[in-house]
């Protein structure tokens, strides 16, 4: 499984800010964390899942090398 941290998820949005990253997790839909470390304050998702997230919700904010 390959892993993403919330500035990976605003990486593959696109270069989109953390900021509009965190606004996006929380929707519903978007898949929940595998994990989450450091005291409870870093989520961690599978890649794929969001990429297929991507794909499915923000065509057009691919990242180019997905």
């Amino acid at each position: 499984m390959r892993l993403a941290a919330l500035a990976d998820v605003a990486e593959m949005l696109g270069g989109v800010s953390r900021t509009r990253a965190t606004e996006l997790v929380r929707r519903p839909g978007f898949p929940e964390p595998v994990d989450v470390v450091g005291n409870g304050r870093m989520r961690i998702w599978d890649r794929d899942a969001v990429e297929a997230w991507i794909r499915e919700n923000r065509p057009h904010q691919q990242a180019e090398d997905q």
